[in-house]
């Protein structure tokens, strides 16, 4: 490669990466329910746009709702009363709570703006409280903004990734301390709205300790070769209970 085909490809890389960083900068808010500056490339609305979208696809793959209408109001009674007992009440979020028919698959999910979502096979094992836990979680994860902020770090790592190998060779290693980050970032996340999901409970009216006895029933489903810590995107529910215990310390002084 001659010289001066070399620098002009140093310089195309180097205005990537900071153009990624200038537009990180940019983007920078604070998240006005948690008080953490984020990294955040999407309004409210597009939020709530995006899972109102994706909702129909999200049950199909769990087979649908579960169609006891009973089971279903439940799920709505919890969910709605976790939102109005809390700072939920206050966000610009469409909150719907759906029951999946999926009973094999233990899981429970939120999508961006307010679609949470939980299978019949862990819902089946829950006490009303437990219920509480699960779906407090999930709408800590919708005030947090954990997806969106998940979706433009992912940008921001993908265009530093372009930008290290249009300069040069370094591209791979810049792509892999990415995905490191999103994954240390990820299990912050859960441990975020785990705190959130706690403090939620107690402002509702329900006994916290029953969220330790959810990550019981997470950790046996899980069984003794489920994925260690460092590989998984969800920290490991001894840890998490061990946050959990500090939270309900924390909220309730118990």
């Amino acid at each position: 490669m001659r010289r001066g085909s070399w620098r002009v490809r140093i310089l195309i890389g180097l205005a990537i990466v900071a153009f990624a960083f200038v537009r990180r900068c940019s983007n920078q808010e604070e998240n006005p329910y948690t008080g953490r500056v984020q990294n955040i490339d999407m309004t409210a609305e597009q939020e709530i746009a995006i899972g109102l979208q994706s909702a129909p696809e999200m049950a199909q793959q769990h087979g649908g709702l579960y169609p006891d209408e009973r089971m279903q109001s439940l799920v709505d009674a919890v969910g709605n009363k976790l939102v109005k007992s809390s700072i939920a009440r206050e966000t610009p979020y469409q909150y719907n709570f759906h029951l999946l028919a999926d009973e094999r698959t233990i899981n429970a999910f939120a999508l961006p703006g307010g679609q949470i979502f939980i299978t019949y096979a862990l819902f089946s094992q829950l006490n009303e409280a437990q219920l509480a836990g699960v779906l407090g979680h999930e709408i800590g994860h919708v005030i947090g903004r954990h997806s969106a902020e998940r979706i433009a770090e992912s940008s921001f790592w993908q265009t530093l990734a372009t930008g290290a190998s249009v300069g040069g060779d370094m591209g791979s290693l810049v792509s892999g301390i990415g995905q490191n980050t999103l994954l240390k970032n990820g299990r912050g996340d859960e441990l975020e709205s785990d705190e959130l999901g706690v403090l939620f409970m107690i402002q509702s009216g329900y006994d916290p300790y029953e969220m330790i006895k959810v990550m019981e029933i997470l950790k046996a489903a899980a069984g003794p070769n489920r994925v260690p810590e460092f590989q998984s995107t969800h920290p490991d529910p001894e840890n998490r209970i061990d946050k959990i215990k500090e939270a309900i310390q924390k909220y309730s002084g118990r």
